[in-house]
């Protein structure tokens, strides 16, 4: 079984580090001259200390210098997957089960609904996927900034009317839902039960590079599942109940912005074992959608009937389970009266970052519940954007109450590795067997709510919000590519080297050409990550940049569209703790944070919460094969 069609080595580089099985190539940087176009005459010789040269085959004389040494290339973090030596074998098969080609297979071998084996194909998309769809329709054409919502419709209207899902949602309720159990979460490691800085899980590559490298850190990762796997949850083991299916009679499709979230849904922890199903059973990535849509002959520039219609559907309430609405004074008012169910609510707003907004939902979360009015101050560490801190404090003393980062990419990641590892006393080494070692930072942690010791220590990070990609989920590896830049007139390309395509009987016509054409593109583009960025914004609140977060009264269009929309999200989130966890005292069940008993408990951490494991590489320095 191949990879996706849409998936390339130079596709694969928002991993992890490089492994031992890593190797660094050689560029050969002028063509030697061949009489027989059949033979070599030179071939590549490695002396004592590793150096590469170009010598003259045996038997061929040649007039240059006897030998040539060869300049390494180099390899950043960027390629580093390109060997495949981070990933475990069993990882790359279950890689390979991920791909679009596989959803067209179960689709077009998917019984008719008459028959009792047709399984209900869902999908859902990440508003990421959405933003980066809406910035290459806008990039590539002379239309105006297209909304997020307009893009779920055609999209909606792609997977529904072309390949046969029956239902399609975005993301944005699980990562409600996913924000409400975070929140729950630090709250419990604040007092207590767990360690602090907590940081963030929902990047899979993040969470596989500290299972793998840095062992030590998996206590301090947060055990919220990530929206894919909440998502996961509410499709197979909520909506499933409500349309009397059990969870291996749906088939799950999620369409994310990473190629990590393959890996992510292929985790044994998402594994139902009493009905043998996945919570998501495919992941296909940006590019791979795009190219279903291409290969279906479908342009999501044109218009389709109905984009412009907003779609708002309370959540249904049965009348013996009618749910309270909770006033501003916290008195229960009268229940709503009960609607049809139709949709959840579609994207909803989280002000922060494009990622998620973790840190900044704690964040307001803390001044909402702060008795007094609470500071907060940002400062970007070596000025850059993807590692930022934030701290809230007392106006009055200065007391530090809350302090939190924000770091993308793997470069600052590895810092914010050693600053935690120094500030809880833990020592930080590569591989699985991290080690505990004695406190050596400028503070002590006493207990697991990481209290400090003393008040004129520098307070280390109660959260750390961190993503593998610079930039953040936008600019994950399996985004599209920004507009490819035509090479100049001597045809050279960014790299340096001459691309005489025709000569070499390729011809730049049509489709292949384009595709060809487009190799220039590079992941990472930061202006094009810049304008995905914007293109997210603008999509769900109007604007280019987020909006104020916390929200403040001022703000009249958010109160009166996005808090409506919040605050459905709120009560359906509840709804949906009370019927997937049946607490014994439901009556008692007034929002996520209700105390349940015991048993529900249990299951609220059965079904949105999970756990990480030490893994030990299978890469052995002594073992590999050159």
């Amino acid at each position: 079984m191949a990879f996706s069609g849409a998936l390339t080595l130079t596709d694969l580089n928002d991993f992890i580090t490089p492994s031992q099985a890593c190797i660094k190539p050689v560029e050969q940087t002028n063509l030697p001259e061949v009489a027989d176009p059949g033979a070599a005459s030179t071939e590549i010789k490695v002396d004592s200390a590793g150096g590469y040269y170009e010598v003259a085959a045996p038997g061929v004389k040649s007039v240059r210098e006897p030998q040539k040494k060869l300049e390494t290339a180099q390899i950043s973090l960027n390629d580093c997957l390109a060997c495949s030596g981070c990933i475990t074998s069993a990882e790359s098969v279950l890689i390979t089960l991920q791909s679009h080609t596989e959803v067209l297979n179960f689709l077009s071998q998917n019984p008719p609904r008459s028959d009792p084996s047709h399984k209900i194909p869902v999908i859902s998309i990440a508003p990421q996927t959405l933003a980066s769809l809406a910035a290459t329709i806008s990039s590539t054409s002379s239309f105006a900034p297209i909304s997020l919502e307009r893009i779920l419709r055609r999209v909606e209207a792609f997977c529904k009317s072309v390949l046969g899902f029956e239902h399609v949602f975005d993301t944005t309720f699980a990562r409600h839902v996913s924000l409400l159990e975070h929140a729950q979460e630090f709250r419990e490691r604040k007092g207590g039960k767990g360690s602090l800085p907590m940081l963030a899980s929902a990047c899979p590559g993040w969470v596989c590079y500290a299972e793998k490298t840095h062992a030590e850190m998996l206590p301090f990762i947060s055990r919220t599942k990530s929206p894919q796997q909440v998502m996961g949850t509410l499709v197979k083991e909520w909506l499933g109940k409500r349309w009397n299916k059990t969870p291996d009679q749906i088939y799950h499709v999620s369409v994310m912005p990473c190629y990590d979230k393959k890996l992510e849904a292929s985790r044994s922890d998402f594994y139902n074992d009493a009905y043998s199903t996945r919570e998501v059973d495919c992941v296909i990535t940006t590019g791979e959608l795009d190219l279903l849509m291409k290969e279906k002959g479908w342009d999501l520039s044109i218009p389709v009937d109905g984009e412009h219609d907003t779609r708002t559907a309370p959540p249904h309430v049965h009348p013996s389970e009618q749910l309270p609405i909770v006033g501003d004074n916290g008195t229960h008012a009268q229940p709503e009266t009960p609607q049809s169910f139709t949709i959840i609510p579609e994207l909803i707003t989280h002000p922060g970052t494009s990622s998620g907004s973790y840190l900044h939902s704690l964040i307001s979360l803390i001044r909402s519940e702060a008795e007094n009015p609470l500071e907060l101050s940002v400062r970007a560490v070596r000025s850059s954007s993807d590692y930022e801190e934030y701290t809230l404090t007392e106006p009055g003393t200065g007391t530090v109450v809350f302090r939190g980062a924000k770091c993308y990419g793997f470069r600052n990641l590895q810092n914010v590795v050693r600053k935690v590892g120094r500030d809880a006393g833990v020592q930080v080494g590569k591989g699985a067997a991290g080690r505990l070692a004695a406190v050596r930072g400028r503070r002590k942690i006493a207990g697991a709510g990481g209290s400090e010791a003393s008040s004129g220590a520098e307070k280390g990070y109660d959260y750390v919000e961190v993503m593998a990609c610079p930039g953040g989920c936008v600019n994950g590896g399996g985004q599209l590519k920004p507009p490819a830049k035509s090479s100049g007139p001597s045809g050279v390309d960014e790299e340096g080297f001459k691309r005489d395509w025709e000569s070499n009987g390729v011809s730049l016509d049509g489709e292949e050409g384009g595709w060809i054409q487009r190799q220039g593109a590079k992941w990472g583009d930061k202006e094009w990550t810049r304008t995905v960025e914007e293109m997210y914004w603008h999509g769900l609140t109007g604007l280019p940049t987020p909006p104020p977060s916390p929200r403040t009264g001022s703000d009249e269009r958010r109160n009166s569209v996005e808090d409506k929309k919040a605050a459905l999200a709120d009560r359906l989130a509840t709804l949906v703790l009370r019927e997937t966890c049946q607490p014994q005292v439901q009556d008692k069940l007034s929002h996520w944070t209700s105390t349940m008993d015991d048993d529900a408990e249990a299951r609220r951490r059965t079904l949105f919460r999970t756990q990480y494991r030490a893994v030990e590489s299978e890469v052995v320095g002594l073992a590999v094969k050159w």
